[in-house]
């Protein structure tokens, strides 16, 4: 299948507060409109404090109540494979800032497993492969996101991708498991890049001045095996929305002042 990718954007906001307003607010009016003209939905998160911040900010919006929320499906990026309740899961930070206050059915929530489901590393990333796949496509077996939320670490690493690491290189599976992570905790499960890259929007969020630096890298065009966020791109959008300070680096021919 051919492989269409928008070219990359940056929008710049002041600080990390604006920054989650502005992003929740453009997430919500995204998934308005698709709702409106009814259409299924399919959102993949992330974690991290500007990806909770975001769904944060969503979840204050008065917007969020005239949503049909029971034609969105949530998944996840990555999960780290810690037992459920724990504080580090991406899942208990995303439903205690958006998911838990919507009318959202259980069933449209995809979970990554947790430690203490009964199943080990391996057979959790198969389980979420098999899920994805029920959503899929002849083409393709995963749904394809209407907007996939990406953090970037200082690393400039995306979901659980880290800088040349074996699972940044995987293109034969959609869901693999993450053993000795450079970042705790060790164990973690994420999707590949092919089903990060058939998403219609990738929106990676990042604030900081510790971000700059994978900023200024990814869209220099670095290698993405060394640089994840470098290949990280949606078939019709590819945003960074990056605050002040992350923002050091950016060509200003980049910069987007309109979207």
């Amino acid at each position: 299948m051919a492989e269409f990718y928008a070219e990359k954007r940056v929008v710049i906001t002041p600080d990390p507060q604006t920054l989650a307003d502005s992003v929740a607010s453009r997430f919500l009016g995204r998934v308005a409109k698709r709702v409106a003209q009814g259409k299924k939905v399919h959102v993949s998160l992330t974690g991290g404090a500007i990806g909770i911040a975001v769904l944060a900010a969503a979840g204050r919006n008065p917007e969020r109540d005239s949503i049909d929320w029971s034609r969105v499906h949530f998944w996840w990026n990555d999960e780290r494979f810690v037992p459920r309740g724990h504080a580090d899961r991406n899942e208990k930070g995303a439903r205690a800032a958006l998911l838990d206050l919507i009318d959202v059915p259980a069933e449209n929530i995809h979970s990554i497993a947790a430690s203490d489901d009964g199943v080990d590393l391996d057979a959790g990333a198969d389980a979420y492969a098999a899920e994805l796949a029920r959503f899929g496509s002849d083409d393709d077996p995963w749904p394809s996101f209407d907007v996939c939320f990406l953090g970037v670490g200082p690393d400039a690493h995306i979901a659980s991708l880290f800088p040349d690491r074996p699972e940044i290189q995987v293109t034969d599976r959609t869901v693999v498991p993450v053993r000795d992570s450079p970042k705790p905790p060790a164990e973690r499960i994420t999707l590949t890049r092919p089903v990060i890259n058939s998403s219609k929007r990738v929106w990676m969020v990042l604030a900081g001045h510790d971000k700059a630096s994978a900023l200024g890298l990814a869209l220099a065009g670095a290698s993405y095996q060394s640089v994840p966020a470098a290949g990280a791109k949606g078939r019709k959008r590819t945003i960074f929305f990056v605050d002040q300070e992350a923002a050091q680096q950016v060509p200003p021919q980049l910069i987007d002042g309109e979207y």
